[in-house]
């Protein structure tokens, strides 16, 4: 009887992260952690609270701390991601303006080439 309830617990929890994951596309970052996180969070309180016979008070509590961990690690994960992207901009920035000065010193040495040879 206990497995039974603790396959219903896991599915459910499973049903649910399908459920709330088709509602908002496309998902951020720490969305899909907040989701993974309270789908094995949930499944794991399942698991262990079926075998102290409460496995949906199990469930909730371990989606809640998993949610709550996903969550965290993937705000940590999108801020990264984020600081990443405006570097890599700064780096382009810098490569075009590198560019450009490298081209107007080309011009300026064709200028200087022609007016020595004028003389």
């Amino acid at each position: 009887m206990r497995s039974r309830r603790m396959i219903q617990g896991g599915a459910a929890a499973l049903a649910f992260a399908f459920f709330v994951s088709g509602c908002s596309q496309p998902l951020s970052t720490r969305e899909k952690s907040t989701l993974v996180g309270g789908g094995l969070g949930a499944a794991t309180g399942a698991i262990i609270g079926a075998a102290v016979g409460a496995p949906g008070a199990g469930a909730a509590i371990g989606g809640a701390l998993g949610a709550g961990t996903g969550a965290l690690i993937g705000d940590q994960t999108q801020k990264r991601d984020t600081q990443q992207a405006e570097q890599q901009q700064q780096l382009e920035q810098q490569n075009r303006e590198i560019q450009r000065q490298r081209d107007e010193l080309e011009q300026l040495k064709r200028k200087e080439r022609r007016d020595t040879d004028e003389y």
